[in-house]
């Protein structure tokens, strides 16, 4: 109850996204209620930043973890990710409902919302992911490849040649043993855990598109989260591409959605529990939100849970410091060729979207204004745009 009402907390008023949030985790689990030093914090952070998957939700669900066990990880994940879940899912009910020109105004809004905070995603990464050449190189060649040829199978062959060129071209990248922490299982059951996401894995790999609706929608959901390096607004060509492309919801749905979470609290992977609404529809809303969370966090919690006992050896060898660093700066193309399209094509259709966007971008990274002022500004603007038919 402890851990649970600490996360719960957390997951009501953590606006301004993963970054922000792992300022909350170290500002209540490291100063105020001393749960783990700063040291045991790094550790715990650069796992889960070296893993794909959600790094603050997992982050989280370390700290559960190693506070009080398994169910001390699995309420720490429930506290911090149920207000956004909910919230999420009541605008998958209340969206559909968003007609006529003030209806479409709002929705157009949520859509620049998603430009504004992905190119801040960009923008951000760039600077702190690639701070030479070498690796701004790697990513720049990243983003040219997909823009030429944008699916799955690209992205995923990218990233693969990021890690095999990492040795090479981060060979200047230094690693560092990270500080110890106390577990409370060791080798064989991360092994377990491994064998649990690679098998999941396989299996969602070779599906097809078509099939029962609940399994498609778990097998579309695990493959995003198993494959995002980076997180948060990486996420959105992993989607796209799994959801949009064989038509299970259309564009326009997907990147108000996308828009709408960045004005609630909590992790940014509770998308999934409106496209899981919006693509159950009626009544079988709810279950198909509680599916597609559930796929989407859990293969960032398998694979966190079996690296953990090898961490602290692993974090200590260069080489496996200097295919992670590769990886991240593929990474910042992936998620640069994903702003131009769909984000930038399917939204922006005159100069009022690019002064809308423009003033948003600047509020967040000039200004440091948190995602919800963006959100309210780009919603009002073009309502008001709607309203005068600028």
């Amino acid at each position: 109850m402890e851990v649970f009402c600490a996360f719960l907390s957390l997951g009501l008023r953590s606006f301004g996204g993963p970054i922000a949030h792992l300022g909350y985790f170290r500002r209540a689990f490291v100063q105020q209620r001393r749960w783990l030093d700063d040291a045991q914090f790094s550790q715990l952070l650069a796992l889960c930043q070296f893993l794909p998957g959600p790094a603050s939700s997992q982050l989280g669900f370390a700290i559960g973890l190693h506070r009080g066990g398994w169910r001390g990880a699995l309420v720490a994940f429930i506290g911090f990710t149920l207000p956004s879940a909910l919230l999420m899912l009541g605008f998958a009910w209340w969206a559909p409902y968003l007609h006529g020109v003030w209806g479409q105004a709002m929705l157009h809004g949520l859509k620049l919302v998603a430009v504004v905070v992905v190119a801040q995603g960009v923008f951000g990464m760039w600077r702190s992911l690639t701070p030479d050449w070498p690796r701004r190189a790697l990513a720049i060649a990243a983003c040219a490849v997909l823009l030429w040829r944008a699916d799955t199978g690209m992205q995923l062959l990218v990233i693969a040649l990021a890690a095999v060129l990492g040795p090479l071209v981060c060979a200047h990248v230094e690693a560092h043993r990270g500080a110890a922490f106390t577990l409370g299982y060791g080798r064989r059951t991360g092994v377990v855990w491994l064998s649990i996401y690679a098998v999941l894995l396989l299996l969602v790999l070779g599906m097809g598109t078509r099939g029962n609706l609940w399994v498609q929608t778990a097998g579309a959901f695990y493959r995003a989260g198993a494959l995002v390096f980076g997180g948060g607004h990486v996420v959105l060509p992993w989607l796209r591409q799994a959801l949009v492309e064989p038509g299970w919801i259309d564009e326009g749905s997907f990147l108000a959605g996308y828009g709408a979470a960045q004005a609630m609290p909590g992790p940014m992977f509770s998308l999934a529990a409106y496209l899981g609404s919006r693509m159950a529809g009626g009544q079988d809303g709810v279950v198909g939100s509680l599916v597609a969370l559930l796929s989407i966090f859990l293969p960032g919690f398998l694979l966190l849970s079996g690296v953990l006992p090898f961490w602290q050896r692993l974090s200590g060898r260069a080489g496996a410091v200097r295919i992670m660093a590769a990886i991240n700066a593929a990474v910042v193309g992936v998620l640069a060729a994903a702003f131009y399209n769909p984000v930038w094509t399917g939204t922006v259709h005159g100069a009022s979207d690019v002064l809308i966007a423009a003033c948003g971008f600047v509020m967040l990274t000039v200004a440091r204004q948190p995602a919800w002022v963006a959100v309210l500004w780009c919603v009002a603007a073009s309502c008001a745009g709607g309203w005068i038919g600028f």
